[in-house]
């Protein structure tokens, strides 16, 4: 059963990233939005743990967000995707649920 695993607050003021990357089975995706795009910068002091997820399975930050903040896509972690709403949308459709780490 996959699940899409949305976070929405920073690594860096919540452990809501943290907590979601430590309960991931086969199957998962992750998507970061709002200031959950910031666990796709590379060389923050969750990185490694975000690259270790996008290996083992999908990782994808909502691009609208990560522009939103003046963030370079550049610094995005190697295996990350970029999606849209529309993006959003499908990756929503395609699994068997969807669990928020708030």
């Amino acid at each position: 059963m996959a699940t899409l695993h949305t976070v929405n607050k920073s690594p860096f003021e919540k452990n809501s990233l943290a907590s979601c990357l430590s309960h991931l089975q086969s199957g998962y995706a992750v998507l970061l939005f709002e200031d959950g795009v910031y666990g796709a910068l590379r060389g923050t002091t969750i990185a490694s743990q975000v690259e270790g997820a996008a290996r083992s399975g999908r990782v994808y930050v909502l691009g609208e967000d990560f522009k939103a903040r003046g963030l370079d896509e550049g610094k995005i972690i190697e295996g990350i995707n970029v999606v849209d709403y529309a993006g959003f949308v499908d990756l929503a459709a395609e699994c068997d649920r969807v669990q928020s780490w708030l």
